[in-house]
């Protein structure tokens, strides 16, 4: 046999120096998922050593629930990777996010794309009859170098498990691919992937049918806009209106039920406040931000709204929104003006920036450029009341004790904002910021938010 080397002892060995895929546990939903950039999950499965993987989204958590073989099935699973808007929604609801959608339409043919490279061949089991035979010609089609080892339909070819497993066998895959649908491809790979000599097996669902082209995928907007379920529902609605509408709410439910669970009291207190301000405040402040919008156009080229790459919490990065005070070329010139910088330590302010615009050096006095952060709020990323989210740069250069500031949600406002913002030196800052920290509690969001407006008022520490 072609992998009568993946003996005991060198899977063992490989298993040790084989670095780990990042994990992140998603408490409402109760699982370990994949959390890597597509590459990095790449790599890691096509590493020596054996492994199962499955995909899993919305439909497969609500069938996890009620059907106890399946759930032993993912529970068996090597790597569990997220798919869909519903995982990231679930991840949301406990201040998660997942590094990257993970979804077995495009990950499995990226994967195989290196595959082929790596001289490594497939096998596809599963679907109607004739459809792993034409995906495996759209697979060839679009990348000569990869080897078929073989394929098998998921009907009259699965009646018979092991002729089945002896077909594999004989063909010497490295990798099968099972698309049986969801529960009976991960319960097909429990019962028999160890009698596999494949080192990885994936179950994948619909993929098939979407390189057949019996199904047509939606459109790359349609895809980003993370709305592709609405696509599938209305290819078949009669079929899958069960899953996608009425699957969809139990599921969001669930999570939902379970992340409360979780959450401190404190916390979903906290949010809640962040929710109804953030709301309120929009729809308040709406003509101030659409007159705002107006005059930064007016006075200089360039977008209105400003978006930069910051840091929030527990290290995890997010794109900040603010109003664009500076010229379109602001971050160019960033690094020739730090040394004219008139806070002390890590963080860049300058006094007479001249990046700043005209209009830009009003919105900054009255921290009106500061509002489109109430989408941030919104989004989960951001706080009212919390530590101002800082640069990556600058998160790189802190040292140990200031890293304490990322154990909360960075916010719009807080202590050393409320108490004379850029005159407040660096190190002082993160002693305030540990002290919000450690002692914060919804009192004093609400005594913060409060002096949050005598501080704008008063314009002390704002350019």
């Amino acid at each position: 046999m072609k992998h009568a080397f993946f003996t005991p002892d060198f899977e063992a060995s490989n298993a040790i120096a084989t670095p780990q895929l990042p994990t992140a546990h998603l408490p409402a939903l109760g699982l370990d998922l994949a959390d890597a950039s597509a590459d990095q999950t790449i790599a890691h499965l096509l590493a020596p050593g054996r492994r199962r993987a499955f995909f899993m989204n919305a439909h497969c958590c609500n069938v996890r629930r009620r059907d106890p073989d399946y759930a032993r099935a993912v529970a068996d699973a090597d790597v569990l990777l997220p798919d869909g808007i519903g995982i990231e929604l679930a991840a949301k609801m406990t201040g998660q996010k997942l590094t990257a959608n993970l979804n077995g339409t495009d990950l499995v043919p990226a994967l195989l794309t290196r595959a082929a490279q790596m001289g490594k061949s497939v096998y596809l089991f599963g679907g109607t009859p004739g459809t792993a035979a034409s995906a495996a010609s759209r697979l060839v089609q679009d990348n000569p170098a990869l080897r078929i080892a073989g394929h098998r339909d998921g009907f009259a070819g699965a009646a018979d498990a092991e002729a089945a497993i002896a077909d594999i066998n004989d063909s010497g895959a490295d990798i099968v691919i099972v698309a049986m649908g969801v529960p009976m491809q991960e319960m097909w790979l429990h019962q028999h992937a160890h009698r596999l000599n494949a080192p990885l097996t994936l179950a994948v669902g619909a993929l098939f049918d979407f390189l057949a082209g019996t199904v047509v995928r939606a459109p790359k907007l349609v895809r980003r806009a993370k709305m592709e379920w609405v696509w599938r529902l209305a290819q078949e609605p009669r079929r899958l209106a069960k899953r996608y509408l009425a699957g969809n709410f139990a599921f969001l439910a669930h999570a939902g039920k379970t992340a409360l669970a979780h959450t401190p009291i404190a916390d979903i207190q906290r949010r809640f406040l962040d929710l109804a301000l953030s709301a309120t405040a929009l729809l308040m402040l709406s003509p101030i931000l659409a007159v705002t919008a107006v005059a930064i156009k007016l006075d200089s080229r360039g977008p209105v709204l400003f978006r930069q790459t910051r840091i929030g919490r527990d290290g995890t990065p997010f794109t900040m929104f603010k109003f664009r005070s500076m010229g379109t070329d602001a971050e160019k010139r960033r690094a020739a003006l730090l040394a004219t910088s008139d806070r002390e330590g890590v963080c860049f302010k300058s006094r007479n920036d001249p990046r700043v615009t005209r209009v830009g050096r009003f919105i900054r006095r009255f921290s009106i450029d500061e509002l489109p952060q109430i989408l941030n709020v919104l989004r989960g990323e951001m706080a009212i009341v919390g530590p101002r989210p800082a640069l990556p740069s600058e998160v790189a250069a802190y040292p140990a004790r200031a890293l304490g500031r990322l154990s909360v949600k960075p916010g719009i406002t807080g202590l050393w904002q409320v108490s004379g913002r850029a005159t407040i030196g660096f190190d002082q800052m993160v002693e305030m910021d540990l002290s919000y920290a450690s002692s914060r509690t919804l009192l004093l969001d609400v005594a913060l938010i409060m002096r949050t407006f005598g501080a704008v008022a008063s314009g002390r520490g704002a350019f």
